[in-house]
């Protein structure tokens, strides 16, 4: 190992962070153990910087997974139990591959429905109750769905109850899986009305771009473009296990 010392200071500038957060690194056992000068101030080598950015790497908010995963994962690390930090890396990744996958498949979903590949059995009309049986959704799920603009739900003119017909049962499908697999309600709000005035194509854009200057504030919110969304995690995940092997060769030297 280098000889090499770092300052409190040296990290926090490095991670743009305040010093008093790397204090609560060590103190959370996200370091190895820090030796301290005679003048009492830490003393933190080129290890101790790699583990510092694999920590900002794997625990800065957005994440996404298993959070109780990454802490370990960076216990580990600290702990010089790469091989079992590298695991858990692994295993983060592949959690983001499954939902890569689902969004994917949602997606899919949506385009056949939206091009009349796939469409509703015909069935009589059925008020919410059932609605929400049939399509394995609450009554209250039903309702904000409707309250949020994501589709009008035509009345029983006997007694004012909602009637959830093929189409309404086909259209919620698509918004149920959509939910499901992690899109806001206003990306989907995007994606209907587009639907609605005629377009059936690019609404996977139309789901991941917002449409006025108005909808920007919403950018930020990760399910408003959740596709795009998980391709960035899935990125920062591929750069935790290169920092992991950076780790490697670090404690070699």
């Amino acid at each position: 190992m280098t000889s090499c010392l770092l300052r409190t200071s040296d990290i926090a500038k490095d991670l743009g962070v305040h010093p008093n957060t790397i204090r609560l690194y060590e103190e959370w056992g996200y370091f190895s153990t820090i030796p301290r000068g005679q003048n009492g101030y830490r003393q933190f080598s080129p290890l101790h910087l790699e583990q510092a950015r694999l920590v900002r790497l794997a625990l800065t908010w957005p994440f996404l997974g298993d959070r109780d995963i990454l802490i370990e994962l960076v216990k580990c690390a600290a702990r010089g139990e790469l091989a079992t930090a590298m695991e858990l890396a692994h295993q983060h990744l592949a959690y983001l591959h499954v939902e890569i996958a689902s969004t994917e498949a949602a997606i899919g979903f949506l385009e056949s429905w939206a091009t009349g590949q796939v469409t509703e059995t015909s069935r009589p009309p059925m008020y919410i109750k059932e609605a929400a049986q049939y399509l394995n959704v609450t009554v209250d799920m039903l309702r904000n769905w409707e309250r949020s603009g994501l589709l009008t739900v035509p009345r029983d003119p006997l007694n004012g109850y909602r009637l959830y017909g093929s189409n309404e049962c086909g259209r919620l499908r698509v918004i149920r899986t959509l939910v499901q697999s992690g899109y806001s309600l206003m990306a989907i709000l995007r994606m209907l009305q587009q639907f609605d005035m005629g377009s059936t194509q690019n609404l996977r854009d139309a789901l991941e771009i917002p449409r006025e200057e108005s909808d920007v504030e919403y950018i930020e919110i990760a399910a408003d473009r959740w596709l795009s969304s998980l391709l960035n995690f899935e990125q920062q995940a591929l750069k935790i296990i290169l920092q992991i092997e950076r780790l490697k060769e670090v404690s070699l030297l």
